[in-house]
């Protein structure tokens, strides 16, 4: 039988890829404040600790691809514990986006979801 654990990591990793962006402008879109990265991966792990779909390494790039695409602005604030901290809020590009993005997610998922069953 075939090593099966490098099929099922390919798939997380692609599945991953598609979903991240959609989830950290979601989390942005709903956060009253700015947020710096750690605190948006603590939220992550909280919200689904038994099912690690974020690592927080791959958190940042996503973060800083969506601010080139201008969905995304950042600034960067001393801390009183450490290094500065980079704090991100979405844009109203960032919110067009995702609405955008939610309506092909609902489509997406629906379609695996009817497919699946069969």
């Amino acid at each position: 039988m075939a090593d099966l654990s490098g099929h099922i990591k390919k798939f997380q990793k692609e599945l991953n890829a598609g979903t991240s962006s959609l989830v950290l402008l979601s989390i942005l879109s709903r956060s009253s404040t700015p947020m710096y990265g750690y605190q948006i991966a603590k939220l992550l792990e909280e919200s689904g600790p038994e099912i690690p779909m974020m690592k927080q390494g791959s958190l940042y790039p996503v973060l800083r691809a969506l601010e080139e695409n201008n969905l995304l602005n950042s600034t960067i604030e001393p801390s009183v514990s450490g290094p500065p901290r980079r704090y991100y809020t979405i844009t109203d590009d960032g919110r067009a986006t995702l609405d955008e993005w939610l309506l092909i997610w609902k489509q997406t998922k629906m379609f695996v979801d009817t497919n699946l069953k069969g």
